[in-house]
């Protein structure tokens, strides 16, 4: 233990002698940029739809908190749109991912989240669930559109002959196909608690609210 303590004053004797001479310092590495291709209308688009993302989540979080309230007591209705919102920042973090594997947001990632250019929830309140659920499926379409306009601008930008044809399939394979089979879902959701309201009135909402709990609406 002497040892250790005396090792550690004399480290520290040196490192005030020296300095910034003990300091480890790397310099920036000279990385071909050739492998480095996306065009600057598919860069822009991309940071704008984690925008969109991050937009949708915040609107699915203001809903769960909504439906969790003590005076609404959802707690199937929040438990829904509390995952919906996971499953949107998800989405954020892959785009994320994507363009940096494409060499992009090498310098600051955080840009892309500065307030306020991520506007508040669309709403903070809900009349019923079949309200919410209606506004959930125009949000998801919404989304949709802004990810088939990026595919539209990425497969023919313009002033630039580039057609980015990976960006295109993956965004069509991985996205868009969760978008459609999500919005269905909604649709099919609306459709059900619709039909249970009109023939149980609020007990219907309640029994809906229930099966969403169990994951079995």
């Amino acid at each position: 233990m002497k040892l250790l303590f005396l090792f550690f004053v004399v480290l520290t004797s040196l490192g005030s002698t020296l300095g910034d001479g003990l300091k480890c310092t790397l310099k920036p590495t000279d990385i071909p940029s050739a492998w480095i291709d996306m065009v600057d209308p598919c860069i822009k688009a991309l940071e704008s739809q984690v925008k969109n993302e991050i937009e949708a989540a915040m609107t699915y979080l203001a809903m769960g908190a909504h439906f969790a309230r003590d005076s609404v007591n959802r707690p199937g209705f929040s438990k829904f749109f509390i995952e919906s919102a996971s499953e949107e920042r998800e989405h954020a973090i892959k785009i994320i991912e994507y363009l940096l594997m494409r060499g992009q947001l090498v310098s600051d990632v955080s840009k892309l989240l500065k307030f306020p250019l991520v506007r508040k929830p669309l709403r903070e309140d809900w009349n019923s669930g079949v309200e919410a659920l209606s506004d959930a499926l125009n949000l998801e379409a919404q989304v949709t559109r802004s990810i088939r306009e990026i595919i539209a601008t990425c497969e023919n930008p313009k002033n630039n002959n580039f057609n980015d044809y990976h960006l295109v399939d993956y965004l069509t394979a991985d996205f868009l196909d969760e978008q459609y089979k999500g919005e269905r879902d909604l649709a099919g959701k609306i459709s059900t608690l619709g039909k249970m309201m009109s023939t149980h009135g609020p007990l219907g909402e309640f029994l809906f609210d229930k099966k969403l709990l169990d994951n079995h609406s």
